[in-house]
């Protein structure tokens, strides 16, 4: 008995890693960079509905539905890559292309995760619920985005910052040209780090035909994220303009004009740990973002 014990306890615990390593749960940098643009549109409300025990609720929502929605798009986007992923050093050994796990089991997955998140969807009220079915539009389609343009992390951009109407939405129950325009910011400071990120599969990428804004700007790298974060960080002036001053929204935003301007000083396309560190800082810019609506 304790054998047969023993053989199902060591079949879970690897079908246990092959499904974190299938979603990227023990990378949480996607998880969270999906997450913060959900808090700023739920603190964003917050500063006009002053109702802590939603805003905290919310938050939770949210975040949960951010791991099970970003779990589900790295799986799809396994399934769509799988022939691509096995030309590319950093994804080759990835559970699917590797043959750890079948399309059919991770399918399952997906439908799986999808139902949770849809199960926290309807929490909410219905435009919050119209705008989260729209967004599968959006996630579903962006995999094959880089196989057709160039600026596939505009989708990304168009996608992962989807949940900041959303969020808004959740407790406004209406969308404000506000939250359109921080929207728009969001998208442009995704395009900035997810083009520091592509910059690590150039190579590879350029030989087997994928697209990227990293590939399109290559000569111009540093000025392209330039550009986007400049644009990202004067949408947040422009929101925030009317309550800038010596005050704690003032400093936070300033920070975070410091940390992009940080990213693309130490981001080097000939340099792949140093463009990983670069994109992994924006957890902490999306935080002081966080931050500073608070003290809108």
């Amino acid at each position: 008995m304790k054998i047969v014990f023993d053989i199902y306890k060591s079949y879970l615990m690897q079908h246990i890693k092959i499904f974190i390593e299938l979603t990227r749960l023990n990378k949480p940098i996607g998880i969270m960079l999906l997450f913060w643009p959900c808090s700023w549109g739920l603190v964003y409300a917050y500063n006009f509905d002053k109702d802590l025990d939603i805003l905290i609720y919310y938050l939770f929502l949210f975040l949960f539905g951010s791991v099970l929605m970003r779990s589900a798009g790295c799986i799809f986007n396994d399934i769509v890559d799988k022939d691509f992923d096995k030309k590319v050093k950093r994804t080759k050994l990835r559970p699917i292309t590797s043959g750890l796990i079948s399309v059919n089991h991770s399918i399952a997955y997906i439908v799986l995760l999808c139902l949770f998140a849809f199960l926290i969807l309807i929490q909410f009220n219905l435009l919050t619920i119209y705008l989260g079915l729209g967004s599968m539009i959006l996630a579903f389609t962006y995999p094959f985005m880089k196989r057709i343009t160039y600026w596939p992390q505009l989708f990304l951009g168009l996608t992962f910052n989807w949940g900041l109407i959303m969020a808004y939405s959740s407790i406004m129950n209406q969308i404000s040209v506000e939250i359109m325009l921080l929207y728009v910011g969001a998208i442009f400071w995704t395009l900035g780090y997810d083009t520091i990120y592509g910059v690590q599969d150039i190579a590879d990428d350029e030989i087997i035909g994928i697209k990227s804004t990293a590939i399109k700007f290559k000569k111009d790298i540093k000025l392209f994220v330039s550009s986007c974060y400049l644009v990202c960080f004067l949408l947040m002036l422009f929101i925030f303009k009317e309550n800038l001053g010596l005050n704690l929204l003032s400093f936070f935003v300033s920070v975070f004009g410091f940390s992009l301007l940080y990213q693309v000083k130490i981001f080097d396309k000939n340099d792949s740990v140093n463009c990983l560190k670069a994109f992994k800082l924006n957890n902490y810019s999306g935080l002081l973002i966080f931050f500073a609506i608070i003290f809108i």
